[in-house]
């Protein structure tokens, strides 16, 4: 677990070339500014952060982009849609802020979008890990590099009817726009497959789910126990069953991520990602290395991951069409297209018409010993 103290230098570091209220940057004559938005204050935008700094240095240790060297500017959005969009279009209206990664979360993104893709000289923003369907083709300077709610609704579906055995499950959701998405995808996916829904509930996150829990024990249907929802809520949820001696098998989506640090309760839980550190590939490994050595040997998670590859993504459209904004975007659009797909730690990316990933792969992890690890190692 990071520390308070640990997040407020981090940040403080990854700032320390800004000014002003905002966070606008100081004149640098040769540096190119890449805009990164997400909760930063919060212990999920940790990893984001902490990855796209690594990819920055990196890049810059090779020479940087065109013999010029990459800057962050930093700005928290607080995962709050309201302030996404003041963060917007402070980067948006900043002139030599060429390309946005971000926002970490799908409402802040949703929120953010409509400034990003309007005004004179719209800039492109690609979100690591924002999920919700509803950004699809929201505009054409918005692009993400994970998977929609759609593939991983539909992927733990599968994954609870085939590798679990479940034929009959319950559903504890978090009422906003990502506990809905997986609650609809999961719901319709598992009962195409023959599955049965014993009952879907809305939390909220301050709420006591003992008597949802409660009906589902009495009840006695259900194989499963699907939380779609986010870290806090689902951490109550599992002090609460596990104190009842609810023994179901839980899933859950990637807004879990980070479970395992919630200790005993956490563990055996499923969970989908985008990435997960047992990802095959040299490229994956160096990068786990990296990552350990400037984090204190903690592992990245898929928003770090998916963070990592849009740095990288970026400077190569940067290298191919030069730092236009416009011309960032028409890069960034044929990439496997017209152009080869790009192969990241977080695997294939190609974009689509939508400026989705729509062959990216889900991948179900499960908590053991702490860490989330492939469900096929356990």
């Amino acid at each position: 677990m990071v520390s308070a103290a640990f997040r407020h230098a981090l940040l403080a570091g990854a700032a320390a070339a800004c000014t002003g209220v905002l966070g606008a940057c100081r004149a640098d004559s040769g540096a190119i500014r890449i805009g990164i938005a997400g909760p930063f204050s919060e212990p999920r935008g940790h990893s984001m952060l902490v990855a796209a700094q690594l990819a920055v240095q990196e890049i810059n240790a090779a020479g940087g982009v065109r013999g010029r060297p990459l800057e962050l500017v930093v700005e928290d959005d607080s995962a709050n849609s309201t302030r996404a969009i003041v963060v917007a279009q402070t980067l948006r209206d900043d002139p030599r802020v060429v390309a946005v990664i971000g926002h970490l979360t799908s409402g802040t993104t949703l929120a953010a979008a409509d400034i990003y893709n309007a005004g004179r000289d719209p800039v492109v923003n690609v979100s690591p890990s924002a999920s919700n369907p509803d950004l699809s083709g929201i505009g054409p300077y918005t692009f993400r590099v994970c998977a929609t709610d759609l593939a991983h609704g539909s992927t733990l579906a599968h994954f609870a009817y085939e590798r679990l055995g479940a034929r009959a499950a319950a559903v504890l959701y978090l009422n906003d726009d990502y506990g809905r998405g997986i609650l609809a995808t999961f719901t319709e996916e598992f009962q195409r497959l023959g599955g049965t829904i014993t009952g879907q509930d809305p939390i909220v996150a301050s709420a006591d789910p003992g008597p949802y829990l409660a009906r589902i024990q009495r009840d006695g249907r259900a194989q499963v126990l699907m939380v779609a929802g986010d870290r806090s809520s689902a951490a109550v949820i599992l002090r609460v069953a596990r104190a009842a001696g609810l023994g179901l098998p839980i899933l859950g989506g990637d807004g879990l991520t980070g479970i395992q640090a919630e200790g005993a309760i956490a563990e055996g839980v499923y969970i989908s990602s985008n990435y997960l550190p047992q990802r095959p590939g040299e490229r994956n490994a160096a990068f786990l290395r990296a990552y350990a050595e400037a984090n204190g040997g903690e592992q990245p998670d898929h928003r770090g991951a998916g963070a990592y590859d849009a740095v990288h993504l970026i400077a190569d459209a940067i290298r191919a069409g030069g730092t236009r904004r416009a011309a960032i975007r028409d890069v960034l659009a044929q990439v496997g297209r017209s152009r080869p797909a790009y192969e990241g730690v977080t695997g294939r990316i190609a974009f689509d018409d939508n400026g989705d990933v729509p062959d990216k792969t889900v991948l179900v992890g499960v908590v053991r010993g702490g860490r989330i690890v492939l469900a096929e190692d356990r």
